[in-house]
């Protein structure tokens, strides 16, 4: 008999072997070499008395089979709270310095401050100013108007709560804990065929779906850093939180709920709006774990390393430069043809309609379909290179301006009520498609250079997408249905 034979005979009994042994014999294997080491540890070291430390105590907590969980999503929402209420006074700074008319005026009356005459104009009133005299107006008003006033929406919605959540981020890496997110849940990801380290790669995606998808290198496995990459898109980014806590208010306010209870309903949406995100990357990881990525799940043997003193100096390194100004970069260079497309889509007319309104006709029957209308669905449209412009994309296709504009509060929820289609189904609709849409378009980019691959680029891009409109065809038809029946 060849070596090579002998060889298939060998490989073809240790797979009989292993599908005997069942999914656990991996974990009871290492359990076994590590009860085993514990044993002769006890046997040949002597302890002090004091054998209770402070890594044993937190560990007890952050590790414990039942309040693991809680104590790590109760980190994640301070996070969260953190990133979103810290982020809002730099972000109106960065508005009223950059893109709105009157400068920095309207940012210090909120804090009883005279500030010189020069500080009233923004780099948008200056822009208009300097090009006035020598620039075509519909040239002007295109580069300034359109690319240059969707940058720096980007860059002030975008930017500060990347330089908040990330630090946090990276505190949380440099601490040690983020291993014991990945212990946490491994259990879960080993049921969807997916790796336990994939944990990580979500909570890096809350902040940007790009850097999530650049941190699933960490994975080894091919099938499974695909799997990771594939389905990070289901984790809320910091410029998806813009639509949905507008959404959720509007929800709140819709429903006549006391002002004490609008906070605190608007609150509950988006943290269960996070939750469905989780489950839906539960759910297609183990999907396409079962069918276009079928394989064995990999070996991963965690041990939880001790809690660290964290470097500062790295700290500020690789979550401001490496991280946030890198994802930035990338997004306001893919934010330009978003602005462009902005700009013709308002200013561009065919026959007496814009171009806008053509293609919101044209939208509006799928857009009834999921419960929404044709002008979200072209603002998701013109919005793909940058999530963060959702909402004044909506409001700009709804009151016919022509250039991005926003309102908040008491005035947005005027402007969704007299449209004369909003309700409750539409707050509803609009919330789960900014769930399970596609990718931005700094996410697609990072997920071609990531996988070197156009198919998985394409399906990356698409397959969220078709799931979130079959998802919204579900649920207003069924609420239709509903509704009709009472």
């Amino acid at each position: 008999m060849s070596s090579a034979q002998d060889t298939k005979q060998v490989l073809d009994k240790i797979d009989a072997i292993r599908k005997q042994a069942g999914s656990q014999f991996r974990d009871q294997i290492v359990t076994s070499m590590y009860d085993q080491a514990e044993s002769i540890t006890d046997d040949v070291v002597t302890r002090s008395n004091k054998r209770w430390t402070f890594d044993a105590s937190l560990d007890y907590v952050a590790t414990h089979p039942l309040l693991g969980l809680p104590f790590m999503l109760g980190l994640l929402a301070l996070t969260f709270y953190l990133t979103i209420a810290g982020a809002n006074i730099p972000s109106a700074f960065l508005a009223g310095l950059l893109m709105e008319q009157g400068g920095l005026a309207g940012f210090f009356e909120e804090f009883s401050i005279t500030i010189p005459a020069f500080l009233h104009y923004s780099v948008y009133d200056l822009l208009h100013i300097a090009t006035s005299s020598w620039m075509n107006a519909n040239l002007a008003s295109f580069l300034i108007d359109g690319i240059y006033l969707t940058l720096g929406w980007v860059i002030s919605v975008m930017l500060p709560p990347m330089a908040i959540f990330f630090p946090i981020f990276t505190l949380l890496e440099d601490l040690g804990y983020l291993p014991r997110i990945a212990f946490n849940l491994d259990w879960l990801f080993q049921k969807s065929g997916a790796h336990g380290k994939q944990a990580l790669t979500m909570c890096m995606g809350f902040g940007c779906n790009a850097a999530g998808v650049t941190a699933c290198r960490i994975i080894d496995s091919p099938r499974e850093k695909l799997i990771a990459i594939l389905t990070n898109n289901f984790m809320i980014c910091n410029g998806r939180f813009p639509t949905i806590i507008a959404v959720a208010l509007f929800f709140s306010v819709f429903l006549g709920y006391s002002d004490a209870l609008v906070s605190l309903t608007a609150a509950s949406i988006v943290i269960a709006i996070v939750l469905l995100g989780v489950v839906f990357t539960f759910v297609t990881s183990f999907i396409l774990s079962k069918t276009l990525l079928k394989g064995e799940a990999s070996a991963y043997t965690l041990e939880l390393p001790p809690y660290r003193r964290p470097a500062v100096l790295r700290i500020i390194y690789t979550s401001l430069i490496d991280r946030t100004l890198f994802i930035l970069a990338r997004a306001c260079v893919v934010a330009i043809p978003a602005g462009a497309a902005i700009w013709i889509a308002a200013n561009v007319n065919i026959g007496n309609e814009s171009v806008a309104t053509h293609l919101i006709n044209f939208l509006q029957p799928l857009g009834y379909l999921m419960g929404l209308d044709g002008a979200i669905l072209l603002a998701y449209i013109i919005a793909i290179p940058a999530n963060e412009i959702i909402v004044p994309t909506i409001i700009m296709l709804y009151i016919r301006h022509n250039t991005m504009i926003e309102f908040e509060g008491d005035a947005l929820h005027k402007i969704f009520i007299e449209q004369g289609h909003w309700t409750l189904l539409t707050a509803i609709s609009l919330l789960l498609f900014c769930l399970l849409h596609n990718p931005c378009g700094t996410t697609i980019w990072t997920i071609y250079k990531e996988t070197k691959s156009k198919k998985w680029t394409i399906f990356g891009s698409l397959f969220p997408v078709v799931l979130g409109i079959a998802v919204c065809i579900i649920v207003a038809a069924t609420w239709r249905l509903v509704a009709s029946a009472f």
